[in-house]
């Protein structure tokens, strides 16, 4: 059962005093004996560690902080900003301010509160509302849990937190942190200007002003004997990057993941899937990876090695090189499960290789997909040796043709079943898709420098966003359930996803609702977004709606493999800026409410706005954000910002812009990305008005310098550039001038 804010559980922190201070930190003692540390973490970040003075300093064997550290949640754990540190009075009582240039954490002593001030605004400060703490412990003398209250400004909304179908704004959510069904991620922020993320692996509750609890608050119950805390000030994009530098920025997806996945249907054997690649090759449909159904390809068996199961992979060379003769990628499913029917179930469990129960026995899991339905063990991956076990024999099915790995293990584990390591209940809950993703994407990665690779994956764990990528969520195939997906993908952004797979339509629903029309609005949201995948299912083929709507989906899917060099070039500004590929409006225009009202229009990368037909007809209506001028990629007209407009719009696209001042790098036209030419990335350049920045393009070697009017871009040799209207472009040797036309 999650914990819950009781006042009669918990204690309000009533003072602090004055232990000690220098540039960069505060240190403070409560009443109750516990200390609090204040740091400038970085520019604009603030961290606040409170408990007991030995759960505040050197994490000691076995405790929580101690979990934390060894799951690696922290890229970076030391502090390297700075910040002035001034006694004021708050409140009639002493109180302490750290400023960081305009970002500014105010500290009262008594009562202790905390505001975040960005640019001398108050962004977020601690609640008012006296029924609630604003500080408070279980026994101050051996903390277990914490609570802290934030006030809400009427109608502010709060973003990230998880993935979310129902909507963007997370207000009048809870979200609980090592509950499955929760998709709970940890980072929140606002518009506003705050953010904040809880650096732990024990259970933590949002409660996002909750209608019958506290609707005008923001109250967080943590399960931790130390409660460590960031706070960010600046706008979601500087919150994000922040954020990402602290927990870590995103990994390399590989670039033919990039291309289209066509995904096995159930109750197919591998020859039928097979099949349906080699028609999607014949009828001209690009695309570069199948995936396999669960259950897992293999399992543990003799000698422990990872062995095919002999029932769906009589040859599995022969089988592999079928798609590969295609130039097709293949992904098998795996799972790190010992099927108790499996005679290596109790040697593993012998060898102290499993989870187990209080007893010392293995604890043996109900059947899931993956394991066939099997009861089975979990393998104990906080064992180093049971680690390098699994992603070594992982490496060896992938050095037998195997190129990605598809895993879901995020498992509802009971609180009484424990590691080696010593995490049991939520902190096991919560650790452990963690470590299965890893281990799979070192696997994935093994010798490439830098790591890339592809962990194909539903699970949602702190710093999730170092590997990619996010598998989709199974939504109905209705206008409903189109929308549900592209909230769930802005959702997961929102929270620190840099790439989110789209699959087109569900087998796992009816099929009878989706028309041809809804297939192909679908299909143009997967073209503008990270990954896209088809269903090897009658019903979800492209070439199941009649020959007008065949040739529609030809034509967005070129658009598709165009669009790879710009998709992967944002994926790569991912690890330096934290920004996803999809991003909301509320995240891109936060200064601007009225954007924020078009909730599930977004942003693809930095330079195009897409705007998703999500409902029947031609018609969609569009806002364009204020502050930029904007192109519409099918007509080349501009239009200015901050306007409003309804457009015509075919089955074969959607309304999609470019932003004034960007270019958009096209790749040429593929059946697969075998085909692209490494020395050759790129085909054309769209510009969009007068180029200012650097395109987003993969390996990008592209860069733009203004000087006197003009713009001067070099790398775009061989390349076809296209102006928009009003500019003329001038070749003089590596360098292209683009200046107004006279």
């Amino acid at each position: 059962m999650p914990l819950q804010f009781d006042s009669s559980r918990y204690q309000r922190l009533e003072s602090l005093t004055l232990n000690t201070s220098n540039p960069a930190a505060v240190h403070f003692l409560s009443d109750a004996g516990l200390a609090l540390l204040v740091e400038a973490s970085a520019p604009g970040v603030f961290r606040l560690s409170i408990g007991t003075p030995a759960a505040t300093g050197k994490p000691a064997s076995g405790s929580a902080t101690r979990a934390a550290a060894q799951h690696d949640l922290l890229a970076r754990d030391e502090a390297i900003g700075e910040a002035t540190v001034e006694e004021v009075e708050l409140e009639g009582h002493p109180g302490f301010r750290l400023a960081q240039g305009d970002n500014v954490l105010e500290i009262a002593t008594h009562p202790v509160r905390l505001a975040l001030y960005r640019k001398g605004r108050k962004v977020l400060a601690s609640t008012a509302d006296e029924s609630l703490f604003a500080l408070g412990t279980e026994d101050p003398a051996a903390p277990l849990s914490w609570t802290l209250s934030f006030d809400l400004a009427p109608g502010e909304a709060v973003y990230g937190l998880g993935e979310s179908k129902i909507m963007l704004d997370r207000r009048a959510e809870r979200v609980i942190s090592d509950e499955p069904e929760s998709r709970a991620l940890p980072l929140a922020w606002s518009p506003t200007g705050w953010g904040l993320y809880v650096n732990t692996v024990e259970s933590v509750v949002h409660d996002i002003g909750v209608e019958d609890y506290a609707p005008s608050s923001y109250v967080l119950t943590i399960a931790d004997a130390k409660l460590d805390l960031f706070l960010f000030a600046g706008e979601p994009a500087e919150i994000l990057n922040q954020y990402t530098q602290l927990t870590g920025r995103a990994g390399q997806p590989t670039l033919w993941s990039m291309g289209t996945w066509l995904h096995q249907a159930a109750n197919t054997d591998v020859a039928q899937l097979a099949a349906v690649a080699r028609e999607m090759r014949n009828r001209g449909v690009p695309f570069d990876a199948v995936s396999l159904q669960p259950p897992a390809a293999w399992e543990v068996r003799a000698k422990l090695n990872l062995e095919w199961d002999p029932a769906r992979f009589a040859d599995p060379r022969q089988q592999l090189g079928e798609f590969k003769s295609m130039d097709l990628k293949v992904c098998t499913p795996g799972f790190p499960g010992v099927p108790t029917h499996s005679p290596m179930f109790a040697e593993l469990e012998d060898k102290g290789w499993l989870l187990t129960e209080d007893s010392g026995s293995a604890h043996v899991f109900p059947g899931v997909p993956a394991t066939g339905g099997a009861p089975f063990g979990l393998l104990d991956l906080t064992h180093r040796d049971v680690w390098n076990f699994w992603r070594d024999k992982v490496r060896q099915i992938m050095d037998e043709g195997v190129d990605a790995v598809s895993c879901d293990a995020q498992i509802d584990i009971p609180d009484g079943v424990s590691a080696r390591s010593g995490d049991e209940g939520a902190r096991l809950r919560t650790v452990y898709p963690m470590l299965v993703k890893r281990c799979l994407f070192e696997a994935a990665a093994w010798n490439k420098t830098p790591p890339e690779g592809v962990v194909w994956s539903r699970d949602l764990f702190p710093t999730a966003q170092r590997l990619p990528m996010q598998a989709s969520a199974s939504v109905p195939n209705t206008w409903e359930g189109l929308a549900e997906s592209l909230r769930a993908a802005l959702t997961a952004g929102a929270s620190g996803l840099p790439a989110y797979a789209h699959d087109i339509g569900s087998p796992d629903h009816p099929l009878d609702t989706m028309t041809p029309e809804l297939y192909l609005r679908w299909l143009a949201v997967g073209v503008f977004s990270s990954h896209l995948r088809f269903h090897a299912v009658p019903g979800l083929l492209p070439w199941d709606f009649g020959d007008e709507v065949f040739k529609h989906a030809q034509t967005l899917m070129q658009w598709r493999y165009r669009l790879i060099p710009y998709v992967l070039g944002v994926i790569e500004d991912a690890a330096r800026t934290g920004l996803p590929v999809q991003r909301s409006m509320a995240m891109s225009f936060p200064d601007d409410p009225e954007a924020h009202a078009y909730e599930l229009q977004y942003l693809l990368g930095p330079a195009l706005l897409v705007a998703p037909a999500l409902q029947p007809g031609n018609q969609v209506r569009v806002y364009l954000p204020k502050g930029d001028a904007w192109w519409d990629l099918r007509t080349g007209w501009r239009y200015e910002g901050g306007t409003t407009w309804t457009f015509e719009c075919g089955l074969d696209h959607l309304p999609v812009f470019g932003r004034e001042g960007h270019m958009l790098c096209l790749g040429p036209a593929a059946q697969h990305t075998g085909e692209f030419n490494s020395a050759r990335l790129l085909d054309e350049v769209w510009l969009f008005g007068m180029p200012v920045h650097n395109p987003s393009v993969m390996r990008n070697k592209i860069r733009v310098m203004q000087m006197q009017g003009s713009s001067y871009a070099k790398g775009l040799e061989g390349l076809k550039i296209l102006p928009s209207e009003g500019l003329e472009v001038k070749r003089r040797g590596a360098e292209v001038r683009i200046s107004r036309a006279r």
